[in-house]
């Protein structure tokens, strides 16, 4: 599922200028939300998700114990063990579809599988294991996948600004680096806006 990036940026822009636009079907836009184990994926799909999202959670066992770094997670009781899917209609023009992508090492293999036909990436960061990001970042740097940071607010967490996190994670400056917290609406949909307008600014304008 998901449209080139160039058909996604001619029909988002056509807006009004498009007599036929009105009438068009939305544009399907596949994206993922990605980052480490207990980063709170699960949570924002489900915040921002106007159906019911289908999850994958199971519950932790002893067989994960040494396995899982649940450092900072202890209470975590469910994990992701293939995906978490919602959906979320931002204008008549665009549908979104959130693919979350599990967060332990051992489910890594599934990410290229979930990554064919994004339109972009939502890496979520928790400040206190900010280590965990950079082979999120990674991946979709090396797949040339636009994505956005989004540090995600933990109580327990140290109030980093956003250029505190762009510079400890090596950030490129055109990459948006926005905070938001994963358990409302509000600040995790701007967080989803934000990433497709930083998709359609990445793509290259026809000549």
């Amino acid at each position: 599922m998901g449209f080139p990036d160039s058909e996604v940026a001619e029909r988002a822009q056509a807006g009004s200028t498009d007599g036929g636009a009105e009438n068009a079907a939305p544009i399907p836009v596949k994206l993922i939300v990605a980052g480490g184990f207990g980063v709170g994926k699960t949570t924002l799909v489900g915040a921002v998700s106007e159906i019911n999202p289908l999850t994958t959670e199971e519950e932790m066992t002893v067989a994960s114990e040494g396995v899982d770094d649940v450092s900072g997670v202890e209470r975590k009781e469910t994990t992701t063990v293939a995906l978490d899917f919602g959906r979320i209609t931002i204008s008549d023009e665009i549908v979104m579809y959130m693919f979350g992508a599990p967060g332990q090492n051992r489910f890594w293999p599934l990410w290229n599988d979930l990554a064919l036909g994004a339109v972009g990436a939502v890496v979520l960061v928790d400040t206190r294991k900010l280590q965990e990001a950079f082979a999120s970042v990674d991946f979709f740097e090396r797949r040339g996948i636009p994505f956005v940071v989004a540090v995600n607010i933990f109580d327990d967490a140290y109030d980093y600004e956003a250029e505190e996190v762009r510079e400890a994670l090596v950030i490129p400056p055109e990459v948006p680096v926005v905070i938001c917290d994963a358990r409302e609406r509000g600040p995790c949909k701007d967080a989803l806006v934000t990433l497709v307008k930083h998709a359609i600014d990445r793509t290259p304008a026809e000549v």
